[in-house]
């Protein structure tokens, strides 16, 4: 079977900063990682590859130095990495996203047939959750969304469970399919020496806007029907009000539960219904 695992180079986000004067990531300095949720995707399709036999093909769009993340996707078992490069895919929203990777995986499906597509459910420097679906919709696969856990699959079929708001859904497609993944799908695995050895000098394989047809007006800018107004950081919290209760505990406890009661913490005020304070 043949897994294409779509992959997101992303900044740190517990090192991530925001240029005050120009509301824009600061990008430089800041180390960059695996989009953790397309972590969990690449580790299931090792999984999928180690069960039913076959290949796992990794995809990512970016600069030049996204080469890093696919390598070091590579050292945990995949066999081919492809970059999706050029200046012209620059400033792609979701939308022209999905449009740009779906042409690569549609290119990929003509030598080598696609049985499963997985990416995370988001990427944390974006939180949309739209590129996944969006290239299932461009390659009339059926969508999986939110998978933890995938119960069964073989040549036609794939049975999942989804995580809901309420609970759990099983439900199963047809392949080929696409799947969006949770951190609860599965626990990552450390690559192997010979892995990280042969993953080193790895050279991915670039594509660009010339490599085979694309139209430019769904890609980049123009292809771009959505865009980043502003972004900040939100205000820091102040400190909090202290009470300290070692020498009246019975009286701050009062004082706590009326501060809770004004800010609506607590609807009902015992004072009011002959409590004592």
């Amino acid at each position: 079977m043949h897994f294409v695992v779509c992959l997101k180079q992303v900044p740190d986000s517990s090192e991530v900063r925001i240029d005050p004067k120009t509301n824009t990531l600061m990008r430089e300095g800041v180390p960059s990682i695996i989009n953790p949720y397309d972590a969990h995707a690449l580790e299931e399709a090792i999984r999928l590859k180690e069960k039913m036999g076959g290949k796992v093909t990794i995809v990512t769009m970016g600069p030049p130095q996204a080469k890093e993340a696919l390598r070091k996707a590579m050292s945990f078992g995949a066999d081919r990495a492809i970059l999706l490069s050029d200046r012209a895919f620059g400033g792609s929203d979701s939308l022209a996203t999905a449009y740009i990777i779906t042409q690569a995986i549609l290119k990929i499906h003509e030598t080598e047939p696609v049985d499963l597509v997985l990416a995370g459910k988001e990427a944390i420097d974006g939180d949309t959750a739209q590129t996944g679906p969006g290239i299932a919709c461009r390659l009339g696969f059926p969508q999986l969304t939110y998978v933890i856990k995938v119960t069964d699959i073989n040549k036609d079929t794939i049975t999942v469970q989804r995580k809901l708001e309420t609970g759990k859904e099983v439900v199963q497609a047809k392949l080929p399919a696409l799947l969006t993944v949770e951190k609860e799908l599965n626990d990552l695995r450390y690559a192997s020496l010979p892995n990280m050895m042969k993953a080193a000098s790895y050279e991915p394989e670039v594509i660009d806007s010339k490599s085979f047809e694309f139209d430019v007006t769904q890609m980049g800018l123009k292809g771009s029907p959505t865009s980043v107004n502003k972004i900040f950081a939100p205000p820091a919290r102040s400190g909090g009000e202290t009470f300290d209760g070692t020498k009246d505990p019975q009286g701050v406890a009062a004082q706590v539960v009326e501060k809770m009661f004004q800010h609506n913490i607590i609807m009902v005020n015992p004072a009011a219904k002959g409590g004592n304070r």
